[in-house]
């Protein structure tokens, strides 16, 4: 690299416990392959000081927007975000010089007296901040004779659960790659199959990302890079882009590998949108062959999303976000 190899790398985060936990993982796998000290350096985030509901103050990008500065201006050299934070149109003085292997990406639930989402009793109260969780949760309580309530919540893990354990909430629900990152994945009563609740766009994986600028950073921290979770994190946040949705919206997408034994054979892609009470939901899926390239995982994507469009998706988002 063209500065002093001996510099620490700084590596822009989030200051909550979550992102600095998966920051330090990123930060001790970038140690390994460049054999450069790597030291954290903390920014406070318009999404982390602010108590509106995200929705409210933009959506995507909230959580984003400050350490994309630090990039530009030189503070940091690279920074790690949660992939489904990340607005799904890429700047052009910045690159994902990574995509790591993705954590388990499904959602949880943490529910008083270690009770399955099933076993909730009726009128039960569920927090979340998601639409896109409200709208499966009630798509499936109401297909199974179930009687829940949504209640909206935001706030960090430790806010969340604690609404449970104060009696507030019956139970609220939490990504598992959140959990696991923290050390607390035991604290969870019930994992959702994906077959309910599909995830966000790009839960569980994580983007690694500089300034376009650093090309031989960015070769460096491509050794991190995994191709499987990039082309299905690349289908699914096409998919979300093609609908014109940020990650407010209520849209779920999970892209996977189907596996004939230990060969990898195709791609499925599966994408969901709701109206948040469950009424009215368009799911769909599509299976290919798996991408060898950038453009034919956001084909992937777009076709899905072209095909849930035409059964009526569009009017199911609310507020188009723009």
């Amino acid at each position: 690299m063209s500065d002093n190899p001996l510099r620490p790398l700084r590596l822009g985060t989030r200051r909550s416990k979550l992102a600095m936990a998966q920051s330090g993982q990123v930060a001790e796998a970038v140690r390994r392959v460049t054999g450069r000290p790597v030291e954290l350096v903390e920014i406070t985030t318009y999404g982390d000081v602010s108590r509106e509901a995200l929705a409210q103050i933009g959506g995507t990008g909230v959580f984003v927007t400050a350490l994309r500065d630090a990039l530009l201006k030189g503070e940091v050299d690279f920074a790690v975000h949660s992939l489904k934070d990340l607005p799904t149109a890429q700047p052009e003085e910045l690159v994902i010089a990574a995509v790591p292997v993705r954590e388990d990406p499904r959602d949880v639930i943490v529910a008083r007296d270690a009770l399955k989402f099933t076993d909730l009793p009726r009128g039960a109260r569920i927090g979340t901040g998601a639409p896109r969780r409200m709208a499966q949760l009630n798509a499936y309580a109401r297909a199974h004779g179930l009687d829940v309530e949504t209640v909206p919540i935001r706030g960090n893990v430790d806010t969340r659960i604690r609404y449970v354990r104060d009696g507030e909430l019956d139970a609220v629900v939490l990504a598992a790659a959140g959990l696991n990152r923290i050390g607390r994945i035991d604290e969870v009563t019930d994992f959702l199959s994906v077959d309910t609740v599909l995830p966000a766009p790009g839960q569980g994986a994580l983007a690694i990302e500089c300034a376009a600028r650093n090309a031989d950073l960015i070769a460096a921290l491509g050794e991190l890079d995994d191709p499987f979770t990039r082309a299905a994190v690349t289908a699914e946040r096409s998919l979300l882009a093609a609908l014109e949705a940020g990650c407010s919206a209520p849209v779920g997408a999970l892209a996977d590998l189907l596996a004939d034994g230990q060969i990898v054979k195709e791609m499925r892609l599966r994408g969901v949108v709701g109206t948040t009470d469950g009424t009215r939901m368009v799911q769909l899926s599509t299976t290919g062959p798996v991408p060898e390239t950038h453009d034919q995982a956001l084909a992937l994507g777009r076709d899905l999303a072209t095909e849930m469009l035409a059964q009526g998706a569009a009017g199911l988002m609310g507020e188009r976000a723009h």
